[in-house]
C-alpha cells in the first residue's frame, strides 16, 4: 500500500468499489446459470441476472459482516480464544457455557440487573409513552412543538455527550434534578409522596441486590431504617440502591419512539366508536379504558416486544454512567456490558462469544413466549 495516507484512502476506496462490482457480476452470473439449469427462458435469465446483480452488494455485505462473524463467534464460544494470547485457541467444549450458567457470579448479577431493567423499567417506559401519547393527541395550540420536544430524545439517542450531561444532572449534591426535587419538597404532599417513592424503590433495589449477593442484610437494614427523612433526595449515581433506577430514568426519557407508535394507534381508532360511547353517557376515562385501550393492544404488544429486546441489550447508559465508578458497576452491570467487559476489556473473546449466544437465546425465548401469549390479550378485531 502507498505510504501517503490520502493516496492510501483512495486506493482502498477504489479496491472496495472494484470488489463490489466484481461480486455483483459474479453473483448475478451464478444466479443466471442456476436459472438456466432450471429451464428458465433467456428473458427470465436476464431478469434474474439484473435482480441479483443489484441485490448483490447487500447480500455480499450480509455474508461478510453478519454470517461469517456469526460462524466465528459460535466456534470461539467453545474455545478459550484470547486476542492477546500467542497460543492457538484450545477447544473447551461446553466449559464456557457451564461456567456462565452455574459458576460465574458476575454473569448471574448481570442477569438479575437486566431483569430489573426489564421488569421495572420497561413497564414504566411504556406507561409514560402511552400517557404522553394520550396528552399529545388532544387538539391544542402548539401540539406539534410538544410532540417534537418529546421525540427529541430519540433523535439525540444514548450518545456519550448526552449521557455525560445526564451524569452531571444526576449528581446527588449539585445535579439539577435533585435541586428541583429539593425545591418542590417544601410542598408537604409532594415531600411525602417523594419519600414514599424513595422508600419503595430502595426496598425493591435492596431485594434485587440481595438476590445478586445471596445476602439480604441490606434489605433488612433499609426496612429497619424506615421512612426517609424530610430532606432526603435520591442518590442516583452515588448509591448501589439507585444505580439501576438511574438507567430506568434514562429509558423513560427516551420513550419518544413508543409515544409515536401510540399516537399512530390513537389516530387509527374510528371516531365513531368514541362518539357512540359519548352518546351512551360514557366518561372520558370509560371511553379510554373500554374503547381506546383494547384497540391499542397491538401497539402495546409491538412496543413490548421491541422494548424488551432493547432492555435486554442495554449497554450505553451503564457504560457511560458507571465505567469510572467501579464500586457501583456490580450493582448496575447488564448482560451486554458484561459481554463488552469480557471481550474488549479482558480480551476473552471465547468467553464473550459464549455470553453473546446466551443473550441471543434469552431474547429468542422471551420473544417467542410473547408471541405465544399475545392471543390472550391482544385485540385485532377492528383491524
Amino acid at each position: 500500500m502507498p505510504s501517503n495516507p490520502y493516496l492510501n484512502v483512495l486506493v482502498t476506496a477504489g479496491l472496495t468499489v472494484l470488489f463490489i462490482v466484481a461480486s455483483s457480476l459474479a453473483l448475478g452470473a451464478l444466479a443466471r446459470w442456476i436459472g438456466k439449469l432450471a429451464g428458465k427462458s433467456p428473458k427470465q435469465q436476464a431478469n434474474i441476472f439484473a435482480g441479483y446483480a443489484f441485490a448483490a452488494p447487500w447480500i455480499v455485505g450480509f455474508l461478510i459482516f453478519v454470517v461469517v462473524p456469526l460462524g466465528f463467534s459460535f466456534y470461539w464460544s467453545f474455545t478459550d480464544y484470547r486476542v492477546t494470547s500467542s497460543q492457538p485457541a484450545e477447544w473447551l467444549g461446553l466449559e464456557n457455557y457451564q461456567n456462565l450458567l452455574f459458576e460465574d457470579a458476575s454473569f448471574r448479577a448481570s442477569i438479575v440487573n437486566t431483569l430489573y431493567l426489564t421488569v421495572i423499567g420497561l413497564p414504566l417506559q411504556i406507561a409514560v409513552a402511552l400517557l404522553l401519547a394520550v396528552l399529545l393527541n388532544q387538539k391544542i395550540r402548539g401540539v406539534q412543538v410538544f410532540r417534537m420536544s418529546f421525540y427529541l430524545p430519540v433523535v439525540l439517542g444514548f450518545n456519550t455527550a448526552v449521557l455525560l450531561c445526564w451524569r452531571l444532572m444526576l449528581n446527588t449534591g449539585t445535579g439539577i434534578i435533585n435541586q428541583i426535587l429539593r425545591s418542590l419538597s417544601s410542598f408537604a404532599p409532594f415531600s411525602y409522596l417523594m419519600r414514599a417513592l424513595i422508600y419503595v424503590q430502595e426496598i425493591i433495589a435492596a431485594f434485587f441486590l440481595g438476590i445478586n449477593n445471596q445476602n439480604f442484610n441490606l434489605l433488612n437494614k433499609v426496612i429497619e431504617t424506615g421512612f426517609p427523612a424530610a430532606n432526603r433526595t435520591p442518590l442516583w449515581v452515588q448509591s448501589p440502591l439507585w444505580s439501576k433506577m438511574s438507567v430506568v430514568l434514562l429509558m423513560i426519557w427516551g420513550c419518544g419512539a413508543m409515544m409515536l407508535i401510540f399516537l399512530a394507534g390513537l389516530n387509527n381508532i374510528p371516531k365513531e366508536l368514541h362518539e357512540a360511547g359519548e352518546v351512551d353517557g360514557a366518561s372520558s376515562w370509560q371511553r379510554f379504558w373500554k374503547i381506546s385501550f383494547p384497540l391499542l393492544t397491538p401497539y402495546i404488544f409491538y412496543n413490548l416486544v421491541v422494548g424488551m429486546i432493547s432492555s435486554l441489550q442495554i449497554f450505553e447508559p451503564v457504560y457511560v454512567l458507571y465505567r469510572d465508578n467501579q464500586p457501583l458497576v456490580s450493582s448496575a452491570i447488564s448482560m451486554v456490558y458484561y459481554l463488552w467487559q469480557k471481550s474488549f476489556s479482558h480480551f476473552e473473546i471465547g468467553y464473550g462469544s459464549a455470553i453473546s449466544w446466551i443473550v441471543l437465546v434469552i431474547i429468542l425465548i422471551v420473544t417467542l413466549v410473547q408471541f405465544r401469549l399475545q392471543d390472550r390479550w391482544v385485540t385485532y378485531d377492528v383491524y
